[in-house]
């Protein structure tokens, strides 16, 4: 019997700064837990040297993986780490190096960090297109600490060789309901008369450490949707980079709000305008949440916040449809992948379609097999999604993919809920194709900035 899934649903929606969960928050993350790992040895480094590998070194720089990677060698954490802090951490260690570590200091700034070029590591070597290696040298030179690290997606991390702990920390009891993928998740749904979102907040009720942990949980959630979403509401101008991308999410929500855009179209365009919202947002490094990466961030609470808007939805159906969401998520990142640079934008753009269309579909009222049909079509129309943003920004064309994705999850939950559920493709097997087919999709189309669209901006 295969093994249960056990990916915590607030593991996959985790808040931290923009733009990217795999090239920002990931590497946050894994140089935090090397620092910890130091302190708790007692190593007080003469230096520190990081290497970026991969995709992390080909478009590390237009994802400020170098500033994360600062940021996590200082102990800041993504869900608590003032943004404006953030952005402007390099130019203050410019000015002071000196970081408080154990009972000394260490030097930090942007000499810490190496970016390796590929043409001096193949990628096929490294063990996830996202790598980086970190060192503690003592007074002599000698390493007192190497780690190779891991940035998996959506925010997740492991060392290299400890794969089994790349999701989430082991929960204390086995599941109350457990399932291994959509097929399983179907007929728990079917024999315990719920949806896929009640199984999920059934097995994570039973693992919360005291009552109430998880509803405060998916409440933070839900208000950083918000809190993104109108921020990136309340501002105009041009995005930082260079690209020169102005902002388009508020004059979009004007023209919804003053009767410019046709009625039938207003749901999806309030709905477009939350997703740009958010996605700008996280283009200029500000908070949002991985749903289930930073780079599609604006499709799921897109997709949610407008309906909410319209139906007044309550707090449990919220939780609900967040768990819906995040049970489709789990599938996916258990038997394929949420990281561009292991299986292109499908695995970001994609799985956050069908996540948001699962969701819309039982929030409408459709039954498990068109919940379980919406998250497929997800999946589906988006099989063979590059990943190749200009300039290794994720903007153009990210930010756009994101409200094309929020249409695509309209489109369908509503064929799901206008059909009796019945379809050829399952989602467990549309599932295995987009892994297949990230597997055979050429490096340059996976965050690389080497093919696709990355290298035709000039030709613009």
């Amino acid at each position: 019997m295969p093994e249960p899934i056990t990916l915590r649903l607030l593991d996959l929606y985790r808040i931290g700064p923009g733009p990217s969960s795999s090239h920002t928050l990931g590497p946050m993350r894994a140089a935090a837990k090397f620092r910890t790992g130091c302190l708790q040895r007692g190593i007080l480094p003469a230096r520190l040297e990081v290497d970026l590998l991969g995709s992390l070194s080909a478009t590390g720089r237009g994802h400020g993986t170098d500033r994360a990677v600062l940021a996590g060698l200082c102990g800041w954490e993504p869900e608590t780490v003032d943004p404006d802090d953030f952005l402007a951490l390099p130019d203050r260690l410019k000015q002071d190096p000196a970081v408080g570590w154990g009972t000394g200091t260490v030097r930090i700034d942007a000499s810490v960090i190496r970016f390796i070029s590929l043409k001096d590591v193949r990628v096929a070597d490294l063990p996830h297109p996202n790598t980086m290696r970190l060192r503690a040298l003592d007074a002599d030179g000698g390493i007192a600490l190497e780690e190779i690290w891991c940035s998996v997606g959506g925010g997740f991390v492991h060392r290299a060789g400890d794969e089994a702990r790349a999701l989430s920390a082991e929960p204390p009891a086995p599941p109350v309901h457990p399932f291994h993928n959509a097929a399983s998740l179907l007929e728990i749904s079917k024999r315990v008369g719920g949806g896929f979102g009640d199984v999920v907040l059934a097995n994570e009720r039973a693992w919360e450490p005291s009552t109430g942990a998880l509803a405060k949980g998916l409440d933070r959630v839900w208000q950083g949707f918000q809190d993104s979403a109108a921020r990136g509401l309340g501002r105009s101008g041009e995005l930082p980079g260079g690209l020169g991308l102005r902002r388009r999410a508020r004059s979009l929500r004007q023209r919804v709000d003053t009767g410019a855009v046709a009625p039938e179209y207003a749901p999806i365009a309030t709905a477009q305008a939350f997703a740009y919202a958010i996605n700008e947002e996280n283009a200029a490094g500000g908070r949002v949440v991985t749903a289930p990466t930073n780079g599609a961030a604006g499709i799921v609470p897109g997709v949610l916040l407008e309906v909410a808007e319209r139906v007044s939805l309550t707090r449990d159906q919220i939780h609900r449809a967040l768990a819906t969401a995040g049970a489709v998520a789990m599938i996916i990142k258990t038997h394929a992948s949420i990281s561009g640079a292991e299986v292109g934008c499908q695995g970001e753009v994609g799985s956050a379609t069908a996540m948001a269309a699962a969701a819309l579909c039982e929030i409408l009222g459709g039954d498990v097999e068109q919940v379980e049909y919406a998250a497929e079509m997800g999946i589906e129309h988006n099989l063979g999604l590059t990943c190749d943003p200009l300039k290794g920004l994720v903007q153009a064309p990210c930010i756009e993919r994101n409200a094309m994705g929020v249409a695509k999850a309209w489109s369908a939950a509503q064929l799901a809920l206008h059909s009796d559920g019945y379809h050829v493709i399952s989602l467990d097997r549309v599932i295995r194709v987009m892994k297949r087919t990230g597997d055979d999709m050429r490096r340059e189309y996976k965050e690389t900035a080497e093919g696709g669209l990355a290298v035709s901006l000039p030709e613009c």
